[in-house]
């Protein structure tokens, strides 16, 4: 069955990231499934013969390298994860690139961390890459470099990549292909009245409640983690669909406008790209707590001034990125703060025209300004 909305989507959308987790592209032992990774390659070749560009975010080095080391279950300890990931990633990428020489379509590996999302020059290298790559009709294919990758360059899991990826190419639609059927009202493995949930308009914290808690034997993510990264799209403007990779043509279903799955609409306009820069990539480095007035007045779009500022935390300098936080401590907002945190402190809680009084001079009436503000929450 077609979906109208679904079509609106899909035509809009020229450009499609596709993520692919380690479950749709391995069997219980780790073994790469080759039938599954022609078939994912017959459909990115048909999207892409359509007219579209496509990048893939793939999952499965460390899983193929379970798989070919047969050790029977994935390590827990970061060195053998990461030698399970050196040996894995180019059987990974020599199975996609046999897949695709039939139709003449070259692959091209780009393993990336956090840090370098996080530093604008490389963030912006990256994105020239891959577009550069469209020209030359070669099909993108990322993965996180988990052979270096420690806790503080992490991304977490491939959704997040995917998200950050989407973000950074402005791609309208992101597919996330997974071991499951969409996000349903309830757990379906528990309960078997839970409904496959068709579109939803907003991932509010009715719907990331919906999410269970839980991990696959070989991959790293979970419904959490997708919802997590559904949002961070869909929060800049941009549509998610979640459906289940393990079956046959999945992909041409859900490029055709069938209801498969579950929609994730967008729910905000459209961000720009360097406010998703700095308000849904990089980390930040500290944090400001607001009363209520000023968490509505963020959410309406206005500059932030001390006076709605309870409290600081963290060490951080002018320019750098601060997480803004409801008095419940949800975030609401991200942005570029005009004061280091030692004045910053100083400042919170007081009325505009007593910053000279305190720090000598107003270099700044507000401590984020509306333009260097994204709302997230």
């Amino acid at each position: 069955m077609v979906d109208p909305v679904r079509q609106d989507v899909v035509a809009a959308a020229r450009t499609v990231v596709v993520k692919v987790g380690t479950n749709v592209l391995a069997d219980p032992t780790g073994h790469l499934d080759r039938h599954r990774i022609q078939s994912l390659a017959d459909q990115l070749h048909r999207a892409r013969s359509g007219g579209r560009a496509v990048v893939l975010v793939t999952s499965g080095a460390i899983g193929a390298g379970v798989g070919k080391l047969a050790l029977g279950k994935r390590p827990t300890d970061l060195a053998h994860l990461q030698a399970c990931a050196a040996v894995g990633q180019s059987a990974l990428m020599q199975l996609y690139q046999e897949s695709l020489a039939p139709y003449g379509v070259h692959t091209a590996q780009i393993l990336l961390t956090a840090s370098d999302f996080e530093n604008r020059a490389r963030y912006l290298n990256a994105r020239n890459t891959i577009l550069t790559l469209f020209e030359y009709g070669a099909l993108p294919i990322i993965n996180e470099n988990d052979t270096v990758s420690v806790a503080e360059i992490k991304f977490g899991d491939n959704d997040h990549l995917a998200a950050m990826v989407t973000n950074l190419l402005r791609a309208p639609l992101l597919v996330l292909l997974t071991n499951v059927d969409g996000l349903y009202s309830d757990d379906p493995r528990t309960n078997t009245d839970a409904k496959l949930l068709a579109t939803v308009p907003n991932i509010d914290s009715t719907v990331t409640g919906l999410a269970a808690a839980t991990k696959s034997a070989l991959g790293t993510g979970g419904m959490e983690s997708k919802l997590k990264a559904a949002r961070l799209v869909t929060v800049a403007g941009e549509a998610v669909i979640m459906a289940n990779g393990s079956l046959d043509g999945i992909l041409d279903r859900v490029l055709a406008g069938e209801a498969v799955g579950t929609l994730f609409l967008p729910h905000g306009t459209e961000v720009p790209s360097r406010k998703r820069w700095f308000g849904l990539t990089v980390r930040p480095k500290g944090t400001l707590r607001l009363d209520a007035g000023a968490r509505q007045a963020v959410r309406d779009g206005k500059s932030l001034l001390p006076i709605g500022v309870t409290a600081v935390v963290g060490d951080f300098g002018k320019g750098d990125v601060v997480a803004i936080c409801a008095p419940d401590g949800a975030e609401v907002a991200r942005g570029l703060i005009n004061y280091k945190s030692s004045d910053a402190q100083k400042i919170c809680g007081l009325h505009t025209d007593r910053i000279a009084t305190v720090l000598g001079s107003v270099p700044y009436a507000e401590l984020v300004h509306r333009d260097n503000l994204v709302v997230t929450g």
